[in-house]
């Protein structure tokens, strides 16, 4: 449910945002003086990303780019001449790797000869990204997903789309590196460098103190929950740690700020949303040790966790959730796992007896 106050203002689940309706995709609104809020569109279920632009000076700088595709590109040439009047980007900031956030980042950075600023990691992964191989040929992805329960036909229908040219952004050959602490000058404004991780590496949220802005990429999302999710990459990765120790270390960011998110809305109420973030993994977790009293396959605890998982897309993305889940309990000692017929399969420990980290599978 939600309603509107005397301002105009729509409140939903407690959170208020001050534009009810969002711009057309490739149009852009202003948020705030000197920066604009742009919709890009995405060919998903999700069907867009929020783009940030920043005046500075006699130029901008854009916070992500949009995914890799035709679309994108012709969106950034109208805009160069129209919201943008003509002036050039003089650089890019990235809040992470992900593909619809870099992925026409070496074409932008290519065009106006500007530098890139992102963490190291999140450059490291997108590289990686970037020049990783036919997913298909790799017997690690393969024995990832059957390990996990997935048949042979469930997981060779995913490589079509592990292989999408979508998911392989152009990347640039250099970056300037951002910390936590770091600090921009960007116009007449000062942006505070705020780390999270668990949703990827070392995503960087930018923080204003003065005007009370936070442009957060997907660390906070107003209505959905960013993916936290253990890939082929690093099976035994606990991002859910991570995530939740982040949404503990943006408690230091003002509660009143205005939450620039990466999809949906801008949004009031951030210390809300960390609280119904957190509430939100505690219940899966409670979900996946109800349905482990007998020993369950990944596959099996995801039909539990997403009873309504629509497409290859969204089947991924719920498979490395529920793992993610998993290897949170595992490392918590209580989920102990084995192999039976080359599935994993996972089981609560008995009351009284901590299970055993484990590390690998062999």
């Amino acid at each position: 449910m939600s309603s509107l106050d005397a301002q105009g203002h729509e409140w939903r689940a407690g959170l208020r945002f001050p534009w009810p309706v969002p711009p057309a995709n490739g149009e852009v609104q202003a948020v705030a003086e000197g920066v604009l809020w742009l919709r890009m569109p995405l060919p998903f279920g999700l069907d867009h990303i929020n783009l940030y632009l920043l005046r500075h000076g006699q130029g901008w700088v854009a916070v992500d780019t949009g995914l890799n595709n035709r679309q994108t590109r012709e969106i950034w040439e109208r805009l160069f001449e129209q919201a943008l009047g003509g002036l050039p980007l003089l650089a890019v900031i990235c809040t992470h790797f992900h593909s619809d956030h870099v992925g026409v980042l070496g074409w932008l950075t290519e065009r106006f000869r500007c530098p890139v600023f992102m963490t190291a990691s999140e450059y490291q992964a997108m590289h990686q990204l970037g020049g990783q191989g036919d997913a298909g040929s790799s017997w690690a992805f393969r024995a990832h997903y059957q390990k996990a329960g997935f048949s042979a036909e469930q997981t060779e229908a995913l490589f079509p789309l592990l292989n999408s040219a979508h998911f392989r952004p152009e990347v640039p050959t250099s970056f300037h590196r951002l910390r936590e602490g770091s600090e921009l000058r960007i116009g007449g404004r000062l942006w505070q460098v705020r780390i999270g991780r668990g949703h990827s590496p070392e995503h960087a949220c930018l923080y204003c103190v003065e005007d009370q802005l936070l442009i957060a990429g997907d660390q906070v999302l107003p209505r959905i929950t960013s993916s936290v999710c253990v890939q082929v990459t690093e099976p035994d990765a606990n991002p859910l740690r991570e995530w939740l120790e982040s949404l503990e270390h943006l408690r230091s960011v003002a509660d009143d700020v205005l939450v620039l998110p990466a999809h949906e809305r801008p949004f009031f109420n951030l210390h809300l949303r960390l609280d119904q973030l957190r509430d939100h993994h505690h219940a899966h977790l409670q979900q996946v040790l109800g349905a482990c009293t007998l020993p369950r396959s990944a596959a099996e605890l995801m039909a539990v966790l997403f009873p309504k998982v629509s497409g290859r897309f969204d089947e991924l993305m719920a498979l490395g959730e529920t793992l993610a889940h998993i290897n949170y309990l595992i490392a918590q000692g209580q989920l102990g796992r084995e192999e039976v017929a080359g599935v994993l399969r996972y089981s609560r420990t008995p009351d009284g007896v901590e299970a055993k980290p484990v590390l690998g599978q062999l």
